[in-house]
């Protein structure tokens, strides 16, 4: 009996490192997590800059994790703004000079309304494992939940980063903080999420803020106030034409 003991004891280290689960396989679970087919997403966008604090309000359509829609609801300034993604293009309408205009180049490092959010973190493939290879880095506790901490490096050189650092939920399968660094190292952005919410069997962030390292203020703070996932979405949403309606 001890010794059968003495063995369990000493084999169930091994045990549980050999059910932990890959690298890989954690970032296809995060993926899973936050992707689906179709979204319609309302949201909040505190921008603190040097001058104080904005809000600009939004509702965004997205399909297929390619193609994305997005009008700007306030505040008036704003307001009937519009965004197109479709794969790797993306086009911006405003209502006060009644222009498209296609965003490319270094247009893409812009801020977006003066975000800590540029158009060129918008044009991302959502889907990491597209992306990364990736390594586990040990694990921490982050919002007092149990994460593994996985390193990513881009598998090509056209990426915005190079490389980032990810603190992923051990049980809900979801990014609750994340580094983003450029190929010398330097870090360049940071995310972290400050509330989460199951939505529709899923886990996801309800408010995060982006710091952009490089700038000064306190960040952008994104807020979720309503969130759909797998909505039928009309096709025409997706269109240059919805632009100009």
């Amino acid at each position: 009996m001890k010794i059968s003991l003495y063995l369990f004891l000493f084999a169930a280290p091994f045990l549980l490192d050999a059910q932990a689960p890959s690298a890989e396989e954690i970032l296809a679970r995060v993926d899973a997590n936050a992707l689906s087919k179709s979204k319609i997403v309302t949201s909040k966008m505190i921008i603190h800059g040097r001058r104080g604090s904005r809000t600009v309000e939004a509702k965004s359509w997205q399909r297929n994790n390619t193609d994305s829609f997005t009008e700007y609801l306030a505040p008036a300034r704003e307001k009937g703004t519009k965004m197109l993604k479709l794969d790797d293009r993306l086009w911006t309408y405003s209502p006060a000079t009644d222009r498209t205009i296609l965003i490319s180049g270094h247009m893409l490092r812009q801020s977006v309304m003066g975000s800590d959010l540029s158009y060129e973190d918008m044009m991302e493939d959502p889907k990491l494992l597209n992306s990364y290879d990736a390594v586990i880095n040990g694990s921490e506790k982050v919002m007092d939940r149990d994460t593994w901490v996985l390193d990513l490096t881009a598998k090509t050189s056209d990426l915005a980063y190079h490389k980032r650092r990810i603190w992923v939920d051990k049980e809900r399968f979801i990014v609750l903080k994340g580094n983003l660094y450029a190929k010398s190292g330097k870090l360049l952005k940071q995310v972290v999420v400050e509330k989460t919410a199951r939505v529709d069997g899923r886990w996801t962030a309800m408010a995060m803020t982006f710091k952009d390292m490089l700038k000064h203020g306190d960040g952008t703070r994104m807020e979720v106030d309503s969130i759909r996932f797998n909505p039928d979405i009309p096709a025409h949403i997706f269109s240059k034409a919805a632009l100009r309606r």
